[in-house]
Formats: C-alpha cells, structure tokens, sequence
C-alpha cells in the first residue's frame, strides 16, 4: 500500500514538473512576441501553426487545448523564422520572470588533482639479511623474534665454528692443561656472534638455537623504519601527468588533522587490467617509527597548475552528442556555442574551446533557452558541416540536463 502511494505521489510530482516547464516555456514565447503585440503595432502577425511546448514537433491548424496537457497550444509566427539565424531574442519581462542569470568565463589557475585512498606499506628498499660467515652450530639465539624492533649491533645469535681449525686446536691444548680460566677464554675464540647491520623491524628469523648451518645461511631478515612506502592506485585515466619526484599529501585515519608530506619515487610500468589503475609509490619519512605497515589513509597527488577557461558547471547543456553554451549577446540575446570540455573541478568546467574570457554565458533557466533554439532549428556558432547536416533536432531530442 505504502509503495503505491509512494508511485502516485511521484507520478503526481513528475507531472506538475511538466506542466510547469511548459508554462515557463509558454511564457518564454509570449515574451519573444511581446513587442510584435504591442499596442500600436501596424502590421499583423501571421500565425503558421500552434503546438504544444512541451511536444514542439506536434503542430495544430487552429489554436484550442493541447491534447497532451491541460494548457493553451502557443502560436509559431512566421516572422519569428526571420530573426537572426545564430541568436534569441527575448523580452526583458521575460529574462525578469524566468529568473535568467549570466556568468562570466574566466581564467584562472586549475591544478589536476587525484584523491585516492593509500596503504602504508614497509619500504623494500630498506632490507637487510643477516647470514652466517662460516659454517657451525648455533650455540645461543638471544631473546628476538619476529615483529621485534631491534637497533643496529643488537646481538642476534652465537655461533660455533668448528671450521676455524687454529683456534679449535689451540682450544684442545690448552682444555689439556686442566686451567678452566685458559679453556673459557680458548672457547670463546671459537665463537662468533652475529649482529644486526642495521636497525629496523625483525621481519624474518630463521635461527633458532641448536641448529646446524652451512656458511651463507640466511639467518634473519630485518626491515628498516626510517621511511615507509605508501602505495596506491590510481584510475588510469588520471595516470597520464603523474611523474617522479613530485609531491602528495597524506592523510591518515591515526592522525585525524594532520597533513603528511609524501613524495612519489615509483610509478610501476603495469596497469591493473581487472581495476584499470596504475600502482604508484610514494616514501613518506617516519621520524619515531609512528608510522605502522597497513595503516590507510586519503592521499592527495598534486597536478601541476595550468591556466584555462572556467565557468560554472550548470551553465553547460551536455546532450550526450556535445555540449553547448549560451552566450549572452545583449540584453534579452543570446546564441548558442558548443564547447569541448575539460576537467570538471569542484562546480566549475574547464573549457577547452568554444567561449574566450570575459563572455557572459546563461547559468540558469537553459532548458527553456534550449528548448527555444531546438524548435527555431538554431545552430550552434562553431558548428561545422557535419552538424549542420544534423540539423538542431539531434540536440533537441535529447532531454538537455545541466551539469
């Protein structure tokens, strides 16, 4: 019951929509023929046809009701064919009541920027394997284990080293000597203890005590903290300007407020065919080892900045085909523009051709305008024989929506 309701109030609501459009397109049209209407106007207006504004292309013999909706049909008059085949003309009253509003086209700096969301990843880069020199026995592994944050020296594991034969012989000698001080001291020369290289996560450990290993055994694996990667993916169609060497800002959920300064030092030479993103690399200093592997957060990619033509983004008729604007030629005239567009950033358009600095162009109340133009077959000012061929009606048939 809930649900029907719900269709009967939509359906209700999408038709007083219509009926309103229609009016306001009504009004529009009165308020082309208000001067023609005048009083003291000397020559009769002849009429061709009536139609309906919200059905332009049904045409009447005679005025009366519109059969679609519960409007008066608006009469098309003959000299209205006659205007300048480039612009509207409209009454001020008109531009008044419809509540028509201009922008202008400026120029201004953008900068391309890419927000996607990043990992904080351990940095490879930083990697060392500690392995033993000789072969022995593993006679001792101090308290470490894998996670651990160790410092550069920090004793990993004591190793016997049968193979250094002079001091094993000289040990037996002087073990033969019943002196326990003498032994001890002989002993510890058959020892060597491995240490860590660098200071850094233990990611690996692959002693344990009691082992036997072969010269070269990797015996740990440690990560160094100084810097960390963070890893992202970028949609490929925003890959294209990123570059080596510049700059991001990172965001991480751990540090609400916060703005981290990253730079990119890879962008790896395969897409992701599945995502269709590019893996990008930026190394982040890590002062104090706050910074934690798996941690996420917004990165921001700074785009170098570029100056372009900007207007505000409803001012734009995109009809799927292109996208016009309507620049303001006067009071109450305006024509129509196609426009190539480029980045959409925040509510404004950049404009790649189509309108210069310092044109007004229509921010409001376009799809009466559009409207109006579809049915007077008006083309836009820089369209070539191509579109020409199409006629207006390619535009007005789609149902023209600003961005």
């Amino acid at each position: 019951m809930n649900n029907s309701i719900k269709k009967g109030l939509l359906g209700l609501t999408l038709i007083a929509m219509g009926i309103a459009a229609g009016w306001g397109l009504a009004q529009w049209r009165a308020g082309t023929a208000h001067v023609a209407d005048a009083p003291g106007a000397t020559t009769e207006r002849k009429v061709l046809y009536w139609y309906d504004p919200m059905s332009p292309t049904q045409k009447f013999d005679k005025p009366g009701k519109s059969p679609f909706m519960d409007m008066d049909l608006v009469p098309k008059y003959a000299d209205e064919d006659g205007q300048d085949g480039s612009g509207l003309s409209v009454s001020p009253q008109t531009v008044q009541s419809l509540g028509l509003r201009a922008a202008e086209v400026v120029q201004g700096k953008v900068s391309a920027d890419v927000d996607v969301v990043g990992t904080v990843l351990l940095n490879d880069r930083e990697v060392s394997i500690v392995q033993a020199r000789a072969a022995g026995f593993v006679e001792r592994v101090y308290a470490r284990a894998p996670g651990d944050v160790v410092a550069v020296g920090a004793p990993l594991a004591d190793l016997l080293l049968p193979e250094w034969v002079a001091a094993q012989r000289e040990f037996l000698a002087v073990r033969a000597l019943k002196d326990e001080s003498l032994t001890d001291a002989a002993r510890q020369r058959l020892l060597y203890t491995v240490t860590v290289p660098q200071s850094g996560l233990v990611a690996e450990l692959m002693v344990r005590q009691g082992m036997t290993v072969p010269a070269g055994a990797s015996l740990a694996r440690v990560n160094g903290l100084s810097t960390v990667w963070v890893e992202v993916a970028v949609p490929e169609a925003q890959s294209g300007p990123l570059q080596v060497g510049q700059t991001a800002q990172v965001r991480l959920a751990a540090f609400p407020g916060e703005a981290l300064r990253a730079r990119v030092v890879a962008i790896l030479p395969e897409a992701n065919r599945d995502t269709r993103t590019v893996r990008v690399r930026l190394e982040l200093p890590n002062p104090g080892q706050r910074l934690k592997a798996g941690m996420s957060g917004q990165v921001t990619l700074k785009g170098n900045e570029q100056r372009a033509l900007l207007v505000p983004s409803e001012a734009v008729v995109r009809t799927g085909r292109r996208a016009l604007a309507y620049v303001v030629d006067g009071p109450g005239k305006f024509h129509p523009v196609e426009v190539q567009l480029g980045a959409e950033i925040g509510d404004q358009l950049v404009i790649k051709s189509g309108l210069a600095a310092g044109q007004q162009v229509v921010a409001s109340a376009q799809f009466l305008i559009d409207s109006e133009a579809s049915l007077r077959g008006l083309l836009p000012a820089q369209a070539g024989a191509s579109t020409a061929a199409q006629g207006h009606g390619d535009h007005g048939a789609s149902a023209p929506s600003a961005a």
